[in-house]
């Protein structure tokens, strides 16, 4: 396996691949479940292709909680067997395939009552552990562990006293979620699989009853396509109706998008060496360690407006605060707010009206001779939702495949990752770096951070930290754009880092920097540097003109108050 480099050039290369001759599949839409699909079927030796309208993980994809986890709380609707399939994709996950990526993370959940709730909650995550350890996935992760209230304060102290009359600890895992899917893309290119972003399908190539192919603009070139393919897989989450009405039939089921809402608040600003997991009248609210930060969310509403770019507002971000400053003693204001992001899940429309109830299953269709859909689902099972969409896609092919091995499949990064990590020391005094940088970049680009190092060691102030933004490198910026398909300054700041949300100034101080590190790679002259700072500048102006709207009709249009991306 070659290690794919997704440049420019590549892109280019890619495109014209795909137009050049018919390809088993074509996986439109490069969130989890796209990128996932496309590393499966090339996998099983079928030529395979992938595109994107606009970034890797754009849409719901880079907006989760970041969670990696069996769902514990399905564990109360008895959805055993969902529980069953994501602790089984959490172990595959942590041990073998992404160990680099996702890691383990301790969440406390404070009991309210005594007696009867450490009973029937205990019980619960009893269950949990058992079901995880079961077949032989997660023995990795410390059991659960029940807590006093002194010990549970010891643990937390940013609670509340009254808040808790004693505490369950529990271990699930966390993930950087768009890194992971740009991870996933590079994995499926290194297999062989032509890829490109910035290119959007604007219809469907029919023969008859049967869909041949897709037509793809070039956003940023803007030529455009024709693309054949004996399969093609429809995985754009919340907009699968959307590319559904390209095909001029009606789909066999709908998607409807829940709005979720996170804030991220800097380390400091709650004394706990655990995350939380707290009950709210709805669903549950999760105060998740990240880095330097931590993220507390979420919501859970019906969206039917803007599905680019959802927009949080006020009253989104008073009831997380008030939610969590609940059981806090020191009570988060909103100055403690340094980021706030929304996405949308992509749920399988059902009787009930609450997006809370509806369901978190995936559904595998095969609406029209050669076009598959594959929808709902959550992050964690990516992988069997893959495999089934291409299972399904295999029905339609003409040609004995192989089945599914993506359970056997590192990704990118993850192969020696563990022989890196034991060498870091040596690898930080090779490079003229602290530990701490070179730890920090093993945990996002695994074996890859060589590559990275590479870069450094052409030109050694690649190695100086980003203005405004210490915690990520000059060199990582430059690597977004020449091996990770970035096409412009809003990828690097809000997917391929986390600048966006990690800062106070929302990565508006870091712009310039960052626009010209990419600008040799990506040829931008002095002007287009001006319109992507200009771009990233109105986009945040905007979001945060959008969180100071009292509700969702106000907050979609004010964050529409800022132009889309500006083409090369």
């Amino acid at each position: 396996m070659r290690t794919a480099t997704l440049g420019p050039a590549q892109r280019a290369e890619s495109l014209a691949a795909m137009a050049e001759r018919e390809l088993d599949v074509l996986v439109v839409g490069a969130g989890v479940v796209g990128a996932g699909t496309a590393l499966d079927a090339v996998t099983r030796g079928l030529s395979t292709g992938l595109v994107e309208a606009r970034d890797w993980a754009s849409g719901t994809s880079s907006r989760s909680s970041k969670l990696i986890h069996g769902g514990l709380r399905y564990l109360e609707m008895l959805d055993f067997a969902l529980v069953r399939e994501a602790l089984k994709e959490r172990g595959l996950l942590l041990e073998r395939l992404a160990p680099h990526l996702v890691k383990p993370v301790p969440f406390l959940y404070p009991l309210r009552h005594k007696g009867w709730e450490r009973l029937y909650a205990g019980s619960g995550v009893a269950l949990y552990d058992a079901m995880s350890t079961a077949r032989g996935h997660g023995r990795g992760l410390p059991l659960h562990r029940h807590l006093t209230r002194r010990h549970a304060l010891r643990v937390a102290p940013a609670l509340k006293k009254d808040a808790l009359v004693g505490a369950l600890q529990y271990y699930d895992a966390q993930v950087d979620d768009a890194r992971f899917v740009t991870t996933l893309v590079r994995t499926a290119a290194s297999y062989g699989a032509p890829v490109a972003n910035r290119a959007r399908v604007t219809g469907f190539l029919r023969e008859g009853e049967r869909v041949v192919g897709a037509r793809v603009e070039d956003v940023e070139g803007g030529g455009e396509y024709e693309i054949r393919a004996k399969q093609i897989v429809n995985a754009t989450g919340v907009w699968t109706d959307d590319t559904q009405s390209l095909v001029g039939e009606r789909g066999q089921f709908h998607v409807r998008a829940s709005k979720g809402i996170h804030l991220v608040v800097p380390k400091d600003r709650i004394s706990s060496s655990t995350g939380l997991i707290l009950r709210t009248e709805k669903s549950v609210l999760f105060v998740i360690p990240w880095g330097r930060h931590w993220i507390v969310g979420t919501t859970d509403t019906d969206w039917d407006l803007d599905k680019a770019h959802p927009a949080a507002s006020s009253a989104d971000i008073d009831y997380l605060l008030d939610h969590v400053n609940s059981v806090l003693n020191t009570p988060l204001t909103r100055d403690d707010v340094q980021g706030v992001y929304a996405g949308l899940r992509p749920l399988l429309a059902g009787e009930s009206d609450a997006t809370s109830k509806l369901s978190r299953e995936h559904t595998v269709a095969h609406p029209a001779p050669g076009l598959v859909v594959v929808a709902g689902g959550k992050y964690t099972t990516y992988r069997v939702m893959a495999k089934d969409a291409v299972d399904e896609a295999v029905h339609g092919l003409d040609q004995r495949v192989a089945d599914c091995v993506t359970e056997d499949v590192p990704l990118l990064g993850a192969e020696g990752f563990w022989a890196l990590w034991n060498a870091r020391a040596r690898i930080a005094d090779r490079a003229g770096l602290h530990v701490v940088r070179v730890e920090h970049l093993l945990n996002r680009y695994g074996t890859r951070a060589e590559e990275v190092l590479e870069l450094i060691a052409a030109d050694p102030a690649l190695g100086a930290p980003l203005r405004a933004a210490d915690d990520y490198l000059r060199a990582e910026v430059v690597y977004a754009a020449s091996h990770e398909g970035a096409r412009h300054l809003d990828d690097v700041l809000t997917r391929r880092t986390r600048i966006s949300i990690e800062t106070f100034d929302r990565g508006t101080r870091s712009a310039r920097d960052a626009a010209e590190l990419m600008a040799p790679v990506l040829g931008w002259d002095k002007d287009q540097i001006e319109r992507e700072v200009q771009h990233y500048e109105k986009r945040v102006e905007a979001e945060r003109e959008s969180q100071r709207q009292p509700d969702d009709l106000t907050a979609d249009a004010a964050r529409l108050g800022a132009p889309d991306i500006v083409p090369l």
